[in-house]
C-alpha cells in the first residue's frame, strides 16, 4: 500500500518495507537464533562432565525436569517472591506517591533521595543489605535489636526468602514511586478541591479520586516490574546462593544450577524453555489487563 505526500512523492510501499528489512532481520535474528538454540539443546543430551554421552533426548530432559521436586520449590518461591514483592511496592508506591504529591520543605530532596535506591545496581545494594544492614554482628538492624534489648537475627539463615524479598522491594519500590508520582502531576486539582467543598476527607479523596486515577499507571508498574521480577538473580546470588536448601532458590537461580553448577546443558535448556512458556503465560495476562484498563 501506497499513499501520496503533499509534496507529490510516494511513500510506503516496497521502498518503505526494504528500509525496515534490515533492522527487522537483525532483531529477528537476535531473538530467534538464542531461543532456537535453547529449544534444540532442550533436546539433546548434554552434559559437560559427561562429554560421550550425547544424541537426541528426545523428552527425556522435560521429563526430567518436571518430576524434579527441586522445579516445583523453585517455581513456589518465584511465585511468593513476585507477589510479594509487587504487593509492597505498588502499596508502597502509592502512599508514597501521594505522600510526595503534598507540599513541604524540602519536598524535591526527599523526591530524589526516595527515586535514588532505583539507581544502585542489583549486586551493590544485595552486598549493602548483606554486609551493612542485615549482618547478625555488625548490621544496622542487628543494632536496632540490641538498642530494645532483643537478640538479633541471622535474616539470611533463619528468614532468607523474606530478607530476599525486603532487599529486592527496597531496589524496586522507588521505580512504582517514580512511576505513580508522574501519573499524580495529571490529576485534576480542581476536582479534589470539588470534592473538599463537598466534604470529602482524605480518605475519601483517595479511594473515589486519586485511585482510580492511578488505575492504568499501576497497571504498567506491575507489567514491567513482574517481567524483571521473573528473573531476579544477583541478589539472591550475592547472598543466600539458594539457600539455604532450595528456601530461595528461583526458578532463574535452578537453571544457572543445572547449566553452570551440574553442567548439564540439556536440562538446564529445558528449564529455559519453561521459563519461556511461563514468562509468555504472564506477558499475555499483563497485557490484557493493560489494554483493558486502556480501553476504559
Amino acid at each position: 500500500m501506497t499513499r501520496t505526500r503533499a509534496s507529490g512523492r510516494r511513500v510506503g510501499g516496497f521502498r518503505a518495507l526494504s528500509l525496515q528489512a534490515p533492522a527487522v532481520t537483525l532483531l529477528l535474528l537476535w531473538m530467534l537464533i538464542p531461543l532456537g538454540m535453547t529449544v534444540w539443546f532442550s533436546f539433546q543430551r548434554y552434559n559437560l562432565l559427561m562429554p560421550g554421552m550425547t544424541g537426541f533426548a528426545g523428552l527425556e530432559n522435560y521429563e526430567y525436569l518436571l518430576t524434579d521436586p527441586a522445579l516445583w520449590s523453585a517455581m513456589g518461591t518465584t511465585l511468593l517472591l513476585v507477589s510479594w514483592v509487587l504487593a509492597i511496592t505498588v502499596v508502597g508506591g502509592t502512599l508514597l506517591a501521594v505522600l510526595f504529591q503534598q507540599p513541604f520543605l524540602g519536598r524535591g530532596v526527599a523526591r530524589v533521595l526516595a527515586i535514588s535506591p532505583f539507581f544502585v545496581m542489583p549486586t551493590v545494594s544485595a552486598l549493602v543489605w548483606k554486609n551493612m544492614m542485615m549482618h547478625p554482628g555488625s548490621g544496622v538492624l542487628a543494632w536496632l535489636s540490641n538498642q530494645f534489648g532483643l537478640p538479633a537475627i541471622d535474616w539470611f539463615s533463619s528468614l532468607p526468602l523474606t530478607s530476599i524479598i525486603i532487599i529486592v522491594s527496597w531496589q524496586w519500590l522507588p521505580f512504582a514511586l517514580l512511576i505513580l508520582l508522574t501519573a499524580l502531576q495529571s490529576l485534576d486539582e480542581d476536582q479534589v478541591e470539588a470534592a473538599r467543598m463537598d466534604g470529602a476527607g482524605p480518605v475519601a479523596i483517595f479511594f473515589h479520586i486519586t485511585l482510580p486515577h492511578l488505575k492504568r499507571a499501576i497497571s504498567v508498574v506491575i507489567m514491567i516490574e513482574m517481567i524483571f521480577l521473573l528473573t531476579i538473580f544477583a541478589e539472591i546470588f550475592v547472598t543466600t546462593s539458594g539457600g539455604p536448601g532450595l528456601a530461595t532458590t528461583n526458578l532463574a537461580y535452578l537453571i544457572y544450577i543445572r547449566a553452570l553448577l551440574d553442567f548439564d546443558v540439556g536440562i538446564a535448556s529445558a528449564g529455559g524453555v519453561v521459563a519461556i512458556i511461563l514468562a509468555n503465560i504472564v506477558a499475555i495476562f499483563l497485557v490484557r489487563m493493560v489494554a483493558k484498563n486502556l480501553d476504559d
